[in-house]
């Protein structure tokens, strides 16, 4: 194991754990605890009752108890962490401020530049042998005669490197401060997770990393387990450990069957106590993370070059290609090295799928302040899960990003074209101009000089390559969308995956939770049916009878999770805290109300005295346990939703007390009488019933049909869940923004509909679908039970509320709606959800909320957001910025593309015809500067409006740059290009001073080309408050004021431009100019805002040849392809028009290939089929490499 001591972390806990076999007075060792958590099963518990006797000896040497837990004291929690391990798993270090320079030296365009600018300054020292040259050399040495000049010809290549080493530092320092705020990130979402551990015979909540070997933890249904541990006392407890063993079935654990429970894994079902054995790089999840970080310390040096650090502050494809060494090296290990731990590994349960799971999670949580237990990501959702670990870390690429990409290549090309055909021109023009026509000889002697006018030609080139390069793109997107993650937190919206946040701008559909998303969560009883009075507030306890309420306080106390509880108020006067299920904490408010309390009877029967638990799921809907009464019999409590439970009722309790027949009828009448009343005033009903069982013979507990039967109901209640008095205007506001909202609950038709009218989801008298999960099923399912998107194409568009729904309906109904091919866009669909049940549906979502509050561990891990507040209002708060974004980018694009058109006509049009670019290559760095990195700071940080929300959503194949957009840049572009012209040819005459064209080279500075220089800049200045606005509006001032940013970055820019240009001298080739050709300056700038007014009120509807233009970059999101690419939405642009090409030409050939083989069929007379099936094994290798299949031939 010597190649794990890389983490001195490790290393340490390592000399810890091995020093003293059995060091600290624990009377077992790590390494023992460790080998006991490798094994299963039945193995496991012969290992403890072999060497501890059974689980209370376990405890003793770990000094604990396993009612109790720890006493919490300080020292001895200390000791623990000192010799078993903290519960987290060290971070990769982040990269330094060094390495990111580095990586930012990687540009292409930049290392173009550095190698002219340092040939141009090796060039620059050299002196022709001979004295005076200016004979023999002609022109080219013109203008150098002045010595001074020729000495300071040095200047401007110093002045390149230094510009390079500008943009460098800014570039490391945006990659350096997107990777902090990612770690912060991180790290507060772990501090977030918190669990239940028994210290001092008290449940407390405590922060993951908290937790030490030797805590007794509670668990239940919904955890995602923190640390390795062995179960004490569990009820009906099933564990997913898919992302560990790769199994996807529920394991079923008990004290004596299977007691072993893995950190990372997954609590589905039930509750129980586990003790913690091993934590942090000790734990099975850790053992696994630790020998990942040593398989690719190797790969990782390898790949540091390329894996530049993506959007999400992860590290890109390069660097995490699942290569076969960290699997190699665990094999290595596993035999060769004999490190503990791994024998599971390699004994093929952890198969290929999970490996590359916890690898990307390794990667994706480099960006965690040291990193916790993680779950391995389990392997839920069907098969698109599958297609997407084809390409694990590789996330899907966003909407936007795929646009910018391409539209960002496609300026590049153009780009790289300009600046060769500069080149070419400026190098034909003076060698025709010297050789030719002056008919001049090649002197050796003056080689040098002629060479530094070709690299001065070249750096012109380069620096046109640079400024129509819009590097500033993917730092306007981060920063748009690091910023507004930032601000998001303050939204409640804590985001895990940054690109979620432009999407949601881009929602059409939220599919939504009731309790706790769109009501407050706090459940009250406020009706109930008892002794057959249906009373509408809490009764006295003086009416009901002694045997009811009796039976009634013990059946809610004893019958639903010890976890949950009522605290007295934090704040005075404020509500009691309701702690644990929210549902329960309504009943146990009943028992309250009705003057008893439940704490004494729960003592009375504490936890691991009950009998036997069936826990609530989703097919029971309903919760029993059973107690052995002091008589030696049984009674069996049961709770759940009233329909099902009173389905099993055949007795009832009546006013007395007494228990008489409930026959159907009956039930019919209950549900008309009380049910439906209640249902349609929004409550939920559940019913409380009970069942004795004779204690000889004992009963076939697993038997559960005969079991749950046969009860007797002792009553029915109606708990209230109020809407937040927020939702119903955040529901208007997104119905507004052109965002349907749907209602999924688990409650019955008529409780939805009622708290759907309440929330305004649906109006009466309009058009539209409230079913249960029964009918809707009914509606999409075919005869064979297969769902069919056509007849899911006639549910969705009209479905309102899904009521009584399973989370497998969840998940449907969000495929169905994403696949869904009803409207020209595909829909964009957000789910909220916060139940383990949820996470298929949270992850199919294009965007999925978990609550951070109610919301179970795998519900935040499966999810693409977090609300912290779990409140409805919070979601519309998340499209308000995800629109912000896309309108912060294509702001700035507007404003890039007006620069880079205009500046590289001149750069190219200069040099064509004054030989020389009228923006030298340092200007035109610096241009490139403000408009790059100052302009997407100043115009990604624009804070969202209103306004946002009153258009409807933009849509997947909407084009980047809208008609408006063309129109504002080819219209502010030529206003530019006239004014530099104007300049250039005529600017001598008009401001009457000296022309600058044709100078020779290392003349000094013109005044000529400064007011040019100068006059571009301020026009970009002005302009950028034009980009302001994108939707055509007058009023480019809106707001400004409201963005100190947006201000600072505008006058900063205007304060350095002056000094640049009185200050700057020959690096900047600039020459100070007075106050009055600053004043012509600045008005020329100002006339772009004159001007925009003007664009303005040209209507794009005459404007017939724009539309065409913003299509840019729809060029291949055709409908059909949308499977294609998915698959391949890394790879480049051209390469994918390739592929469909392919695909194109594999389809013609199969069909051609089908047709004569037909042909030939009929000619020949042979089986048909057998000639099919010949055909179609030399068809399948083509099918496979162009995912088409063969149409269906019409049989003979």
């Amino acid at each position: 194991m010597g190649d794990l001591t890389n983490s001195d972390f490790y290393a340490k806990n390592q000399r810890n754990s091995v020093s003293g076999n059995h060091e600290g007075d624990f009377r077992v060792s790590v390494m023992e605890l460790r080998g006991l958590m490798e094994l299963r099963g039945s193995e496991a518990v012969v290992k403890v009752q072999e060497d501890y006797g059974d689980m209370v000896g376990l405890c003793q040497r770990l000094k604990t108890s396993p009612t109790e837990g720890l006493s919490g004291d300080l020292t001895d929690l200390e000791k623990r962490k000192e010799v078993f391990g903290q519960n987290l798993i060290p971070p990769k270090k982040p990269k330094t401020f060094l390495e990111l320079i580095w990586e930012a030296l990687q540009d292409v365009t930049l290392i173009i530049l550095e190698v002219a600018a340092l040939i141009s300054l090796g060039l620059s020292f050299y002196q022709p042998p001979g004295g005076d040259t200016g004979d023999s050399c002609g022109a080219a040495a013109g203008g150098a005669e002045d010595e001074g000049e020729a000495e300071s010809g040095w200047i401007e290549g110093a002045a390149i490197l230094l510009s390079v080493a500008c943009v460098v530092l800014v570039t490391a320092f945006n990659d350096w401060s997107k990777e902090k705020q990612f770690r912060g990130l991180q790290s507060r979402i772990e501090q977030e997770q918190k669990f239940q551990v028994i210290r001092g015979a008290q449940v407390i909540q405590l922060p993951v990393a908290d937790i030490v070997v030797g805590d007794i933890a509670q668990i239940k249904y919904g955890d995602l387990l923190p640390a390795d541990g062995v179960l004490i006392q569990g009820n009906d407890l099933k564990i997913d450990e898919s992302s560990l063993t790769g199994e996807s079935d529920h394991v079923k654990k008990t004290a004596d069957r299977d007691p072993m429970l893995l950190s990372g894994t997954h609590v589905m079902e039930g509750s129980g106590r586990m003790l913690v054995t091993a934590v942090g790089v000790n734990s099975q999840t850790g053992i696994i993370f630790t020998l990942l970080g040593a398989g690719e310390v190797g790969e990782e040096e390898k790949k540091e070059k390329k894996g530049k650090t993506v959007e999400d502050g992860q590290p890109n494809a390069d660097s995490v290609h699942l290569s076969d060494q960290p699997i190699a090296t665990i094999g290595i290990d596993a035999t060769g090295g004999k490190a503990p731990g791994n024998a599971y590994l390699v004994n093929g349960k952890m198969q290929d799928g999970n490996m590359e799971n916890s690898q990307t999670k390794v990667k994706k949580q480099d960006g965690a302040a040291a990193m916790e237990m993680q779950p391995l990501k389990s392997a839920e959702g069907g098969e698109t899960e599958e297609k997407k670990k084809t390409n694990v870390s590789k996330k899907e690429k966003s909407v936007l990003q795929g646009k910018l990409t391409k539209l960002a290549v496609q300026i590049g090309k153009a780009g790289l074209v300009m600046s060769a055909i500069t080149v070419i021109i400026l190098v034909l023009y003076f060698a025709v101009d010297n050789f030719v026509l002056q008919k001049r000889p090649w002197l050796t002697e003056c080689t040098p000089i002629y060479v530094q006018y070709f690299v001065k030609f070249f750096i012109i080139g380069v620096t046109v390559l640079v400024v129509a390069v819009p590097e500033g793109l993917p730092l306007a997107v981060t920063i748009s969308l690091a910023y507004s993650v930032k601000k998001m937190m303050k939204d409640n919206n804590l985001v895990r995956h940054l690109d979620a946040c432009e999407t949601m701008g881009n929602a059409t559909a939220i599919c939504s939770d009731k309790t706790g998303t769109l009501t407050t969560n706090r459940m009250t009883v406020v009706a109930c049916y008892i002794g057959d009075v249906l009373y509408k507030e809490v009764p006295d306890p003086g009416v009901l009878s002694v045997k009811s309420l009796e039976i009634l306080v013990n059946a809610i106390s004893l019958n639903s999770a010890y976890t949950t509880k009522i605290l007295p108020a934090t704040k005075e006067g404020g509500l009691p805290m309701q702690v644990g299920n929210k549902t329960e904490c309504g009943l146990l408010g009943l028992v309250l109300e009705l003057k008893r309390d439940y704490q004494p009877i729960r003592n009375q029967i504490p936890e691991e005295k009950l009998y036997k638990v069936y826990t609530f799921n989703s097919v029971r809907k309903s919760m029993s346990t059973v107690i052995k009464l002091p008589d030696g019999n049984f009674r069996m409590y049961s709770k759940g939703a009233s329909e099902i439970v009173l389905k099993k009722c055949t007795k009832i309790l009546n006013a007395e007390g007494e228990a008489r027949a409930f026959r159907p009828r009956d039930k019919d009448e209950m549900v008309k009488k009380v049910i439906e009343p209640m249902a349609c005033d929004g409550l939920r009903t559940i019913c409380v019933a009970f069942r004795d069982f004779p204690g000889d013979p004992e009963p076939l507990w697993d038997n559960e049909n005969d079991i749950l039967n046969e009860l007797t109901a002792v009553c029915v209640v109606g708990i209230e869940d109020p809407v937040r008095p927020e939702v119903p205007a955040a529901i208007v506001r997104c119905q507004r923004a052109g965002i349907t909202v749907r209602m999924v609950t688990g409650d019955n038709l008529n409780t939805a509909r009622a708290i759907a009218m309440k929330c305004g989801i649906i109006h009466p008298g309009e058009d539209f679908l409230a079913i249960d999960g029964k009918e809707f099923n009914r509606r999409i399912r075919n005869e064979k039970g297969e769902v069919e998107q056509e007849r899911m194409d006639k549910v969705w568009p009209k479905l309102r509320v899904l009521a009584r729904s399973s989370p497998t309906d969840k998940h449907t109904l969000v495929k169905g709606i994403i696949d869904s091919t009803l409207t020209d866009q595909r829909q964009v669909v957000a789910v909220t959800g916060d139940g383990t049940n949820d996470g298929p549906a949270l992850k199919k979502a294009d965007v999925g909320f978990a609550m951070g509050i109610a919301g179970t561990d795998v519900a935040k891990e499966a999810s693409d957001i977090i609300l912290t507040d779990d409140n409805f209002s919070s979601i519309v708060k998340a499209v308000m910025w995800g629109r912000n974004v896309y309108d912060s980018i294509s702001k700035f694009l507007q404003f890039q593309l007006t620069v880079n058109v205009v500046a590289v006509i001149v750069a190219f049009t200069g040099a064509c015809i004054t030989q020389d670019s009228p923006l030298k290559a340092v200007q035109m760095l610096w241009v490139n500067l403000i408009m790059d990195t100052f302009a997407s700071l100043a115009l990604a940080t624009e804070p969202p409006t209103e306004s946002l929300l009153m258009r409807k959503p933009y849509g997947r194949n909407k084009p980047l740059i809208s008609s408006t957009m063309t129109k504002n840049i080819l219209g502010h572009g030529i206003y530019q290009l006239v004014i530099i012209f104007s300049l250039l040819f005529v600017g001598e005459q008009i401001f009457d001073i000296d022309s600058g064209r044709n100078a020779p080279l290392h003349s000094p500075p013109s005044e000529h080309y400064t007011i040019i220089f100068n006059t571009f800049v301020l026009m970009q200045l002005f302009n950028e408050i034009n980009a302001r606005k994108i939707h055509g509006e007058r009023n480019v001032f809106d707001g400004i004021f409201r963005n100190p940013i947006f201000c600072s970055i505008v006058f900063g820019t205007f304060a350095i431009q002056i000094v640049i240009v009185q200050v700057g001298g020959k690096p900047f080739s600039c020459t100070p100019l007075d106050l009055e050709k600053w004043g012509w300056c600045t008005f020329l700038g100002l006339g772009e805002l004159v001007w925009g007014q003007v664009i303005a009120t040209i209507p794009n509807s005459k404007l017939r040849f724009l539309r065409g233009a913003g299509q840019l970059t729809k060029k291949n999101e055709m409908p059909g392809d949308e499977d294609m690419n998915e698959d391949n939405e890394e790879i480049d642009h051209a390469e994918r028009e390739l592929r469909r090409g392919q695909v194109l030409w594999f389809r013609g050939l199969s069909r051609i290939q089908t047709q004569i083989d037909v042909v030939n069929t009929f000619k020949s007379g042979s089986s048909f089929q057998g000639q099919l099936r010949r055909q179609s094994s030399t068809t399948s290798q083509n099918q496979d490499s162009a995912k088409s299949g063969l149409r269906p031939l019409p049989t003979a």
